[in-house]
């Protein structure tokens, strides 16, 4: 504190010569020679002027920098996260607006999951501080004025894709406009389109699956389904460097209580970030078991899983309640698994996929049951995979009819102008 106390007044010297040689002078005309400065201990002179604030320098605290990043996030996946991880590195906190669903059917049409549903997600992602629910698919004047003065933001963010609303102008002209709008680099290799794509593909893949199985006595048959997986290859490439920008790169404490849950994880919905907030709970690390594709396959059946091993892996690695993950977890969890990772508890949610086990397959949970270290935990949502592809396939059925109805009505107004013309 003294060598603090002397660093300012000398600075004061330096930076104010005029003012400190007129305290001196001013002194000298009123008696005080230094003897008095001595008696009262130079050493306590510094502390005297700081309590007048006189050579005090000002600390400026450094503003926080806001970011707003806004978006459907329907069928959300890491692409998204990795979006939003970008938007959080241009700042230092980062609001996320979810875009109401009125606001998607009128732009983009019906979503697939609910409000609710991607709000959770949204807020489940590890990166953001702040959701902004229902917010506008455009950036209007006033919800960006709304933006800067209510909600302090600084930024708005969006992706080097083109975001064109229905009449083809740009969404965020006016933030762009403002100087007020930055762009993060679109992640490759996955988009909603694309997923819905896949999934459409795998149930098709299982119909044909079955028409074989009715028809297998027949010969001479070949099904172009038959090769499910050729239909919906992913185009990720995993990286090392991706995986380590998704990691918290922390291991658990010397006496941590490690939690562990395995899984598919596939389609990563509301569900998902409910069961891991609740497992997470019960300890102090998290540690997910993202089961293999073969494994998947082999316990769901042919056309899964939707998406990879490793987009899997990212997906759940965004989620703010998951400390670690297992890349490729076995289906067993064997007494060297609970050694190796010093897992305290196993537990698993009771509302799960069928994951019927194969013929003469143990338990996969037997080790754990048997150490006394298992716990099954009740699933907060009963949101599974099935149920998100059952919803796309219905809403993808519904889209058809009403692009089926549209044609009618197009193709009956092209008859009538042409019976027009030819009379």
């Amino acid at each position: 504190m003294e060598y603090e106390s002397s660093s300012s007044i000398w600075d004061g010297v330096y930076y104010y010569p005029h003012l400190f040689g007129g305290l001196m002078l001013t002194a000298a005309l009123l008696g005080l020679s230094t003897s008095y400065f001595g008696g009262l201990g130079f050493s306590s002179l510094p502390y005297m002027l700081s309590d007048l604030g006189i050579f005090h320098k000002k600390k400026c605290q450094k503003k926080r920098i806001r970011v707003y990043m806004d978006g459907c996030f329907d069928l959300m996946h890491y692409g998204h996260a990795n979006a939003l991880r970008q938007a959080k590195a241009l700042g230092d906190e980062l609001v996320v607006g979810v875009v109401s669903d009125e606001e998607i059917v009128a732009n983009k049409g019906p979503p697939v999951l609910s409000m609710e549903e991607r709000l959770a997600l949204v807020s489940g992602l590890k990166w953001v501080d702040e959701v902004i629910a229902n917010a506008p698919y455009a950036i209007t004047e006033k919800f960006m004025n709304s933006l800067f003065n209510e909600h302090k933001i600084d930024y708005i963010i969006h992706g080097d894709d083109p975001c064109l609303l229905p009449d083809g102008t740009d969404a965020y002209a006016l933030a762009k406009k403002a100087g007020r709008y930055k762009q993060i680099k679109r992640t490759e290799g996955v988009s909603s389109t694309d997923i819905v794509g896949r999934i459409l593909s795998s149930l098709k893949d299982k119909k044909a699956c079955e028409n074989h199985d009715d028809s297998s006595s027949l010969p001479g048959i070949a099904l172009k389904g038959s090769q499910s997986n050729s239909a919906h290859i992913s185009q990720f490439l995993p990286t090392s460097r991706r995986i380590v920008q998704f990691s918290n790169g922390k291991g658990p404490g010397p006496n941590a209580r490690v939690v562990y849950i395995d899984g598919a994880f596939d389609l990563f919905h509301a569900g998902h970030v409910e069961i891991l907030r609740s497992a997470r709970q019960l300890g102090d690390f998290l540690l997910v078991g993202i089961h293999t594709d073969q494994i998947v396959s082999e316990h769901r059946g042919k056309g899964h899983p939707i998406m990879h091993l490793h987009e899997r892996s990212l997906s759940v690695l965004a989620c703010r309640y998951v400390d670690e993950v297992i890349i490729g977890a076995p289906w067993e969890v064997t007494k060297d698994m609970v050694t190796t990772f010093n897992i305290t508890l196993v537990v698993h949610g009771t509302v799960a996929e069928n994951n019927s086990l194969l013929a003469g397959e143990p338990d996969p949970y037997a080790v754990p049951k048997s150490m006394r270290i298992f716990r099954m935990l009740d699933s907060p949502k009963t949101i599974t995979t099935t149920s998100v592809a059952q919803r796309i396939v219905a809403n993808h059925e519904a889209y058809l009819v009403v692009l089926s109805f549209s044609l009618l009505l197009y193709l009956n107004e092209f008859n009538v102008i042409c019976v027009f013309l030819l009379d």
